[in-house]
């Protein structure tokens, strides 16, 4: 009996595999979403109200991925690990600090400051906005542009929108304002990849901000996040249009009698007259007169405290997390004071 070769049987099963790929039908790759009557219904809303073209939308909804994760092209950020194995505090704080602070973080944060620092000058003349906090929000949110997102944005968002889910209604908005921003900006809606969510380039935009916040702020004609000219220059109004106060401070940590807090509230809803917290001090000179928050960080062996000022609050405009905000703060530090070491000045 004539024996094939393990390495032709190989061959002859992949070529049979694609084979049948290329040709079966859409629907093993696709979802006709025109069959729905919701979708039907956002179809006629977006060509009456802002006169998109429904012949197109038939198309691309006829046509949404099954699964909206591109193809993995590069790879992700390489995790540093630490040297040794010994113990690491797990409090929340803990634990989501590093996260957010480690894998070279601020030295890549310095390095991306110092090549768009004409940029950043700009930014901060027009804005208010110091450099370190716009690179800390491109750093916590896309890696410095490593990692913007593995989905297609167009998809991913009709399967949020128009499938079971408490937030149907915001991913519709979501939907209805890419669309808008593909057909202002030229661009393929199928083609833009972004977070799971919807959030867009270096900035990771939601696209409700896009049309409102985002800036052409390298002149071209053109809004795009994902360049960091246009990413600067955008989250810098986003923070002004926030309520940024130039050359107020974000915050400081503060002294506190035992190792817990309790009693009062934290977070960045709740402020307070200085006055009027007793016992509660400034580890070092913090020359802000208004109303603070109390923002409480849990530790494994105990909670750290800082007041919070109002620019901390706009930080949270960013994303509504106290711990995002913070990890933005100690990060944008970080990046300045080993800015300053390396070339000597403030990027300003």
């Amino acid at each position: 009996m004539c024996k094939i070769p393990l390495k032709g049987v190989i061959l002859r099963m992949l070529r049979l595999f694609l084979l049948l790929v290329f040709l079966s039908p859409l629907s093993l790759f696709a979802l006709d979403y025109t069959k729905k009557a919701e979708v039907r219904q956002f179809i006629d809303m977006m060509n009456k109200k802002y006169n998109y073209n429904r012949s197109y939308l038939n198309k691309i909804f006829k046509q949404v991925r099954k699964d909206p994760i591109a193809p993995h092209k590069k790879s992700k950020p390489k995790i540093v690990k630490p040297l040794s194995e010994e113990y690491r505090p797990q409090g929340e704080w803990d634990i989501y600090s590093r996260v957010h602070l480690e894998n070279n973080q601020s030295k890549l944060g310095v390095q991306f400051m110092h090549k768009h620092r004409k940029t950043f000058e700009r930014a901060y003349e027009e804005y208010g906005v110091p450099p370190e906090y716009i690179t800390a929000i491109i750093g916590i949110e896309s890696y410095y542009g490593k990692n913007r997102g593995r989905y297609y944005v167009f998809d991913s968002l009709s399967h949020l929108a128009f499938n079971s889910g408490k937030r149907k209604k915001f991913y519709k908005y979501q939907l209805q304002e890419f669309l808008r921003m593909c057909y202002r900006e030229q661009v393929e809606p199928r083609a833009i990849k972004g977070s799971k969510s919807g959030a867009i380039g270096l900035a990771q935009f939601m696209p409700s901000n896009y049309k409102p916040l985002a800036v052409d702020f390298d002149n071209d004609g053109k809004i795009r996040i994902s360049k960091p000219t246009d990413a600067i220059g955008s989250i810098a109004n986003y923070f002004k249009e926030s309520g940024w106060k130039k050359d107020e401070p974000v915050g400081t940590r503060v002294s506190y009698e035992g190792n817990r807090f309790y009693g009062l509230k934290t977070g960045y809803k709740h402020k307070y007259h200085r006055k009027n917290l007793l016992n509660i001090r400034p580890r070092e000179h913090f020359n802000y007169t208004k109303k603070v928050m109390l923002i409480k960080l849990e530790k494994e062996k105990y909670d750290e405290l800082w007041y919070g000022a109002n620019n901390f609050y706009v930080i949270t405009r960013y994303n509504h997390s106290s711990y995002y905000a913070m990890a933005i703060h100690q990060l944008a530090q970080q990046i300045k004071k080993e800015y300053q070491v390396k070339y000597n000045k403030r990027q300003t």
